[in-house]
């Protein structure tokens, strides 16, 4: 995500949540924005997250084409998309990529469909490259852990309903792990809309359109799924979760 200044957590939730009340978000989406918002606030305009990692770090789950393809292009284009709108609403720069997402109705409607998607699109893959890496797999540990078990039976009952989203989508779009109130709950989004629209707080998020792919598995989204679990960061995970507590 782009620089956020060195606030406390606190400090933080503090800010967002007099910038939603400002902005007359919905009740029930001000938590999950807020939460959503305590490690880092995106704000305009946008720019391109290094990520953590070479782009061959995540083979032979990944290979390094596509993840060079789907960094430095696809997430890019939403970012060049979502700046060139945002650049004739100077207006909208106020508001972060997390606030614009929760209340697309307070949009400009001439300009409410290309943020959706594209301040959408940046968002949930800079969450996505935060959430995996070279040193995942395994399982999660601590709350989290206990927290899975609680909603899910299992982690293996996770990854069952988890795969069953990703693989139920039909085209393009994403499954997600996210937390409302306090509660974990699996659902996937078309395109890429995120959970953050419907008052939830994603922590996990797998991209499932072909670009994040085919080049190596071409149409078995089966296999990519399967090889997910093994690049999946439980530590961000968990970070995540912790924030959004």
């Amino acid at each position: 995500m782009s620089p956020t200044s060195p606030l406390s957590r606190r400090a933080l939730l503090k800010s967002i949540g007099a910038g939603v009340t400002t902005l007359g978000l919905g009740a029930a989406v001000r938590p999950a924005l807020a939460a959503s918002a305590a490690s880092s606030r995106t704000v305009p305009p946008f720019s391109l997250p290094k990520l953590p990692y070479a782009y061959d770090a995540l083979e032979p789950h990944i290979d390094a084409r596509t993840m060079e393809i789907h960094h430095a292009k696809h997430h890019q284009a939403y970012i060049t998309n979502a700046n060139n709108a945002l650049a004739g609403h100077p207006d909208l720069t106020r508001r972060s990529a997390e606030e614009m997402v929760a209340n697309l109705g307070a949009l400009p409607e001439s300009v409410r469909t290309v943020l959706r998607n594209n301040v959408g699109g940046h968002l949930n893959h800079a969450l996505f490259w935060q959430v995996i890496g070279p040193k995942g797999g395994g399982a999660p540990t601590g709350e989290l852990a206990t927290a899975l078990n609680r909603s899910f039976g299992s982690l293996e009952g996770f990854k069952t309903q988890f795969g069953e989203a990703a693989m139920k989508r039909f085209g393009s779009g994403w499954a997600w792990l996210s937390r409302r109130g306090g509660k974990l709950e699996v659902s996937s989004t078309a395109n890429q809309d995120t959970p953050l629209m419907e008052g939830a707080v994603p922590l996990l998020g797998l991209d499932v359109w072909e670009h994040a792919y085919y080049l190596k598995y071409q149409n078995r989204r089966a296999d990519y799924v399967a090889a997910f679990w093994s690049i999946v960061d439980w530590n961000a995970v968990a970070a995540r979760f912790a924030a959004a507590g």
